[in-house]
């Protein structure tokens, strides 16, 4: 029989630091005078007392350790769980939520998704807008950590072609991984505090610094205003963009970088890619908008390039209403969205380095095709791709678009509008932020949407998210009997 216990146990530690982390918006608002600090004391103590009742219940099974199979239901488990407790400030404190919309807000904080199903956000304290950066932040960095550690073990959508760079994690590897992730913590809280001082230097006040810090550094794009980044134009904008490419280049090349070892950060194909294809995308944009405008300015420029990256790498910040540059443009939009930043990062959706090798795959094949006798291997940042990690690639990829296609249908048949259910499908699946459509309103809030659309795209960012193959397996009968 699967004994659960050692994930149980990692489970309700990761519930008692919620709990802690609730201390935080609390202290702010105590210090402001707001009485919703009474609310994050409540939550918090439910939190840190459940995760500390599921850890003590469960600490006896601990020392067994984990497998493989164990590792994909704490994946899956665990952004199921702390979402559920991260929701409760929102059900019981001055958002009001009801439960649909609290577990939206929780799932896409911690799935660093960014669509809000909060409307009027300049009305709420501070403590929540910290809540909800606090929720990214931790997501973030959890997703960094799942990415480097657990995914190449578990062979995840190719993810075991990087287990070379040192991230086996099982058995006499577990030391390795430990050290790994708080260097990976050094290097996160590093750079959302440079962040955050950045973004006072650009002119935003302290506590918006703070919380854009937070948002920014984990490719989350939750904002403390309705009109998100159009509200900070100029400066802070250019600050986000820098931080937003940061963010969603391979963290561990970042630790690499801060050990004096910068060769390896600028010889890495994905992030020359990653650079390389934004760069192209903000260049058709400006020519497209220069040509229908018939002028330039820096506002297009600045507005295009900051929407750019903020889409590219899944952060979801909004300059604007980028439906109104015409269909060339949001096409390109979508499409980068769908690509996404570096493995190992922050970002979200499919990831640079599979469409790399993709694109290597296909090249392949057509040269088998003109030369049938000839052998030809992909290869990428000269090693040559194996079978395995092929297949795996093109599995993922495969549940990305099917997934992608069903939940469109599905969000359809909820009565939502066409580009309404395929930006909200999109948005969801690909973890990117901005939802469009006749039902979002002038804030991109999603509170308007039916429950089941908005339980399908809860659905749909923790799949997505979790790079869907690691959720689907748990739903195979094969996986609970072996």
């Amino acid at each position: 029989m699967l004994d659960l216990r050692p994930v149980g146990y990692v489970i309700g530690l990761l519930v008692a630091v919620m709990g802690v982390a609730m201390l935080a918006p609390l202290v702010f608002d105590l210090i402001e005078g707001d009485p919703e600090w009474q609310t994050f004391l409540q939550t918090s103590v439910i939190t840190f007392m459940a995760g500390v009742a599921l850890a003590l219940s469960c600490a006896n099974g601990a020392a067994s350790g984990f497998n493989v199979r164990l590792s994909f239901i704490l994946t899956t488990g665990a952004w199921i769980a702390l979402p559920a407790f991260g929701a409760l400030p929102f059900i019981f404190g001055e958002t009001d939520l009801a439960l649909v919309d609290a577990m939206f807000e929780a799932v896409s904080g911690m799935t660093t998704t960014g669509a809000t199903a909060i409307h009027g956000l300049e009305e709420h304290s501070y403590g929540i807008h910290l809540w909800r950066a606090i929720l990214q932040w931790l997501g973030g960095l959890g997703i960094v950590i799942v990415a480097l550690i657990f995914l190449p073990e578990m062979k995840v959508g190719g993810m075991q072609f990087f287990q070379s760079e040192g991230f086996d994690t099982f058995g006499k590897s577990l030391p390795r991984a430990i050290d790994i992730a708080k260097g990976l913590l050094g290097v996160y809280v590093a750079l959302t505090v440079i962040c955050a001082l950045a973004y006072f230097a650009s002119g935003m006040n302290a506590q918006d610094s703070i919380v854009h810090s937070f948002t920014t550094i984990a490719t989350g794009g939750f904002s403390t205003t309705d009109a998100s980044f159009a509200a900070f134009p100029g400066a802070p904008q250019y600050v986000a963009v820098v931080f937003m490419i940061l963010a969603g280049v391979p963290f561990i090349r970042l630790l690499q970088l801060t050990h004096g070892t910068a060769k390896p950060l600028f010889q890495d194909g994905q992030v020359r890619a990653y650079v390389v294809w934004s760069a192209y995308a903000v260049a058709l944009i400006v020519v497209y908008r220069l040509s229908a405008n018939g002028e330039f300015s820096e506002e297009t420029f600045r507005s295009t390039l900051f929407n750019v990256v903020s889409i590219f790498s899944g952060t979801g910040y909004g300059d604007g209403d980028v439906m109104a540059w015409g269909p060339f443009p949001f096409a390109i939009l979508f499409c980068v969205g769908a690509i996404g930043a570096c493995s190992g990062s922050t970002g979200c959706s499919v990831k640079v380095f599979r469409y790399q090798i993709m694109l290597r795959a296909i090249a392949a094949q057509v040269r088998r095709m003109y030369s049938p006798s000839r052998v030809v291997s992909v290869k990428y940042e000269g090693r040559v791709v194996s079978t395995e990690v092929l297949d795996s690639i093109m599995l993922l990829f495969t549940c990305f678009i099917l997934s992608f296609g069903v939940l469109i249908v599905l969000m359809g048949m909820t009565g939502l509008s066409f580009i309404g259910a395929v930006t909200g499908a999109w948005t969801s699946i690909f973890n990117i932020g901005p939802v469009f459509g006749p039902e979002v309103g002038p804030s991109g809030a999603v509170n308007t949407f039916p429950h089941a659309a908005k339980w399908l795209m809860i659905g749909g960012m923790i799949l997505g998210r979790l790079e869907i193959v690691s959720v689907f397996v748990l739903l195979l009968p094969r996986f609970w009997r072996a």
